[in-house]
């Protein structure tokens, strides 16, 4: 079945930076487009930063310039490396992906999450 992990999370003073990473399994990893959410406690799931298949990237505005999202198809794995993290970037940040081509099941799939601090 297609599972998505997520890891790197943690707590980091403002300024300073992170690297999420999402190992995925059980689709066709490079035939897909990929992406980063985030959800804060009492605010909707929003869509940070994505990419498709072909190295495309999408980011949310107020991410723009400091984040960036990457992958790296030998090791089904997509990063996000934040830079110059503020107090608002705190969230439970998750892998998403919509299964539509290549092999595996096709649906809409979301990792566990991991948690991102930034402390003022």
């Amino acid at each position: 079945q297609v599972q998505l992990v997520e890891s790197g999370g943690g707590l980091v003073q403002a300024g300073g930076s992170l690297r999420l990473s999402c190992a995925a399994s059980g689709y066709s990893f490079s035939n897909n487009a990929i992406g980063w959410y985030r959800q804060a406690p009492g605010k909707q799931r929003e869509l940070v930063a994505a990419m498709n298949s072909g190295g495309s990237t999408n980011y949310a505005d107020s991410v723009k310039g400091r984040f960036t999202i990457s992958r790296d198809n030998a090791k089904n794995t997509v990063y996000l490396q934040m830079n110059s993290l503020k107090p608002e970037d705190t969230a439970v940040y998750y892998c998403h992906v919509n299964v539509v081509r290549g092999w595996g099941p096709k649906g809409d799939y979301w990792g566990q999450g991991t948690q991102v601090t930034v402390s003022s």
